[in-house]
């Protein structure tokens, strides 16, 4: 028997509100209003001019014109706005929301269907923030016979492993990245390998069937693939010498490694779509055999936070595939190179008001550059740049580049059938590994006849 909800009714709502008004006013004075001073004036902030900023500084010198650019440039450079907001986990949640939303709609027209389309006025934009509503507001039911610690654990540790490989990604150049790491590709394959240990960890703290069952298919899935996926990465290591992630995409500069290394390319490929466990490689996820796989006992936030580090992964792992064999952000400056005075002492515009030819300077184009108080000039081959010009071209470069690579993920999904367990495990032994090996050849044989590579034409 169904049950009809009780509809909203904005009186009792208001009732509610006032019947608590004086706990409200109560809470908020006693320690809303000291928690506002002290992130006002006591929690300091980065130094500008040899003054240590509060918030309070910050609120009052974006009414200052001489301390906005110094302020803003502070601001985009500190630790909170990388991680926050760009290029951690804002930018890659942005991505990644995209990505669900045009999935959606690209399977829909695959299969003749129309996909998403009353919520929102354009091709229901706005289903994704329902369905995001919905999974919040909806119950989180735990299995009886779990093991409730590690059932609550593995959703976030989950999001928190896919959130530290979205940290290993640079987006732009002059240093854009949260963790910008000697090591960087080592400490990708770090990162990667938590996945299979989160995966079962979560399978088996549901005790329950089907989750286990997939569980175990993810695991024999994501060992089976990570040896073929590490090896497709060494040929490049080896042309670069070097395991920074930067360093790797700076070395592109004139042409990108999958022109010399189109086999690793296609292995790392293959390797990802079984890492993410999309089609052809969705057999944990089985909806005809084991409902959702280890995801079945997983309802309300918990699912909603292990869909969100599923797309952060995949965002992780395209980028990475857009790094190490496309050139990253590499590519041709959208706009011509501007003169040296134009840039620093600006452009005279005449003042309509009776007032003499004014000097402003040119907006916008001196809020990335590291130093808050001086224009930074870069050259690129014979031509001189901003940094913000170069890093305004990069980011498009880098997204348009990590958006073909995400469309080629996804559309295996309506095209592709799934593989069975025995033809999947032998396509990452025997097919893939051997590949794998056929590219770290050709990369020695580069190297060694000295045509490219450390010592070579590089």
């Amino acid at each position: 028997m169904s049950v009809i909800a009780p509809k909203f009714r904005l009186g009792y709502f208001l009732k509610g509100i006032f019947d608590n008004l004086f706990w409200i006013i109560t809470l908020v004075t006693l320690a809303g209003i000291p928690a506002i001073q002290i992130a006002l004036f006591f929690l300091p902030l980065p130094i500008i001019d040899g003054e240590i900023l509060t918030a309070y500084l910050a609120f009052t010198w974006l009414f200052n014109p001489t301390m906005q650019i110094p302020l803003i440039k502070t601001l985009l450079y500190s630790d909170l706005f990388r991680i926050a907001a760009f290029p951690g986990f804002g930018f890659a949640a942005l991505i990644a929301a995209g990505t669900i939303f045009v999935e959606r709609k690209m399977l829909a027209k695959l299969q003749l269907r129309v996909g998403p389309f009353y919520c929102g006025k354009i091709e229901g934009i706005l289903q994704l923030a329902g369905d995001g509503l919905k999974l919040i507001s909806k119950e989180i039911i735990i299995p009886a016979k779990a093991d409730k610690p590690l059932f609550w654990a593995a959703p976030v540790l989950f999001v928190g492993a896919a959130a530290a490989f979205v940290a290993l990604i640079p987006v732009a150049p002059g240093g854009w990245v949260v963790a910008d790491l000697d090591v960087g590709l080592l400490a990708v394959f770090a990162v990667i390998g938590f996945f299979p240990i989160i995966t079962i960890l979560s399978a088996w703290s549901a005790n329950s069937k089907f989750p286990f069952i997939g569980g175990i298919r993810a695991l024999h899935q994501m060992v089976s693939f990570e040896i073929p996926l590490i090896l497709s990465l060494l040929g490049v290591v080896i042309l670069t010498g070097t395991l920074n992630l930067s360093e790797i995409v700076e070395s592109q500069s004139s042409f990108p490694w999958i022109i010399f290394m189109p086999i690793g390319a296609i292995v790392f490929f293959i390797a990802m779509l079984a890492e993410l466990e999309r089609i052809p490689f969705d057999l944990p996820e089985a909806e005809s055999e084991i409902v959702a796989g280890w995801l079945t006992e997983f309802s309300g936030m918990m699912y909603g936070l292990v869909q969100l580090g599923s797309y952060l992964k995949l965002y992780a792992f395209a980028a990475l595939f857009v790094i190490i064999f496309l050139g990253g952000w590499t590519g041709p400056v959208f706009w011509p190179p501007l003169e040296t005075e134009l840039i620093t002492e600006g452009m005279p515009i005449p003042n309509y008001v009776g007032d003499p030819i004014l000097t402003v300077n040119t907006p916008g184009l001196p809020l990335f550059d590291k130093d808050p108080n001086e224009w930074v000039l870069q050259q690129q081959g014979e031509l001189m740049y901003t940094s913000g010009q170069l890093l305004i071209s990069g980011v498009i470069w880098f997204v348009l580049k990590t958006v073909g690579v995400i469309f080629f993920i996804l559309l295996p999904r309506g095209v592709f059938p799934r593989i069975r367990i025995d033809m999947l495990l032998h396509i990452g032994w025997y097919k893939l590994i051997g590949l794998s090996f056929v590219n770290i050849f050709i990369a020695l044989g580069l190297v060694y006849a000295g045509v490219i590579g450390p010592g070579g034409i590089l």
